[in-house]
């Protein structure tokens, strides 16, 4: 064989073996799901956190670890069809909200789960318990079941007049029961008439505003809900326009111009989920890590807002606040 036969027959071998060897290397490399149940754009932020978790376990997304995103944009109902997508893709982790962590649990009990809860896990039947889950599932819960009445107690000390409350609700979420039973029962401590008001997409807020000048609600609480959540800046506006004193959990419901938040940095639970992911890529199993609890709070309140309400905010209410908006 001639020499430069030889080195063509070489480069095609080179050529050919090479993308093989890639392709190898790549499906080698671990896959993570990343189940949620808003859209990318709202939880850019949160994203963000996760990836910072997992790089302080070592993992880093396209050098050593693959991410697999699977978004439900707010339609709660696509989520069983997209965990099932994962199944069969046969990744690692699974990495998911509660709503989409209640969804991967129905589809999987061998691929390990973690999971951002905004409910407590245990009623929702995520784990066993906090400190010892069980089963493939494990994960932080933010504590926004246990500050829902914290909430009521906010807005109430705000609107004293206020005997008569809205509570807005996600019939869709998971934990949607287990909330609004909590906040009754917070209701009747407080001496405060509660009425629940569902909006599970956009076209529900009309009602659900309209609702709340009928009943006569002084106030209205909104619970956690990633939908809520991904609607923040049209909630503000829409309590603003109808001149209702509002409460939501993260400071850019206050900052888009609602009148007060109270809750945790939405991005660290992420970034301890990140963390846990890494630990679970490394060997380590979900029964074995107890559920964390974020517990940063943050209390907001937009005095602009207040004014246009015509609330007088206490000197010592905004001595309170973590950050006073002008």
């Amino acid at each position: 064989m001639k020499r430069r036969e030889f080195i063509t027959l070489l480069g095609g071998v080179a050529a050919t073996t090479l993308p093989m060897a890639a392709r190898a290397q790549q499906s080698a490399m671990p896959v993570i799901g990343f189940l949620n149940s808003a859209s990318p754009d709202v939880y850019a932020s949160r994203v963000r956190a996760f990836g910072q978790g997992l790089g302080e376990t070592g993992y880093v997304d396209g050098k050593n670890v693959a991410i697999e995103y699977r978004w439900a944009d707010g339609e709660y109902d696509k989520l069983p069809t997209l965990a099932a997508e994962l199944v069969r893709r046969q990744v690692s982790v699974i990495a998911a909200n509660s709503p989409a962590a209640v969804a991967a649990k129905a589809a999987t009990t061998t691929i390990p789960i973690v999971f951002d809860s905004g409910s407590d896990p245990v009623k929702l039947g995520l784990v066993a318990s906090l400190s010892r889950p069980g089963g493939n599932l494990t994960g932080v819960s933010n504590l926004n079941l246990e500050l829902g009445p914290k909430r009521l107690e906010l807005i109430h000390e705000l609107v004293p007049t206020a005997d008569v409350v809205a509570l807005l609700v996600n019939p869709a979420n998971p934990g949607a029961g287990n909330v609004s039973e909590e906040m009754q029962a917070a209701a009747r401590t407080a001496g405060v008439k509660l009425h629940i008001l569902h909006a599970r997409s956009e076209r529900d807020f009309t009602s659900a505003f309209a609702s709340i000048a009928q009943l006569r609600a002084g106030a209205l609480v909104i619970t956690t809900d990633p939908f809520f959540i991904s609607q923040i800046a049209k909630l503000a506006a829409l309590s603003l326009r109808h001149a209702v004193p509002t409460i939501f959990e993260y400071r850019e419901f206050a900052a888009a111009g609602g009148l007060i938040s109270y809750g945790g940095d939405p991005t660290e639970p992420y970034r301890l989920i990140g963390i846990y992911t890494g630990r679970v890529l490394k060997g380590e199993k979900p029964s074995d890590l107890p559920v964390q609890q974020s517990t940063k709070l943050e209390l907001i309140i937009n005095l602009k807002t207040a004014k246009t309400l015509g609330l007088m905010i206490s000197r010592e209410m905004q001595l309170r606040a973590d950050e006073v908006i002008e």
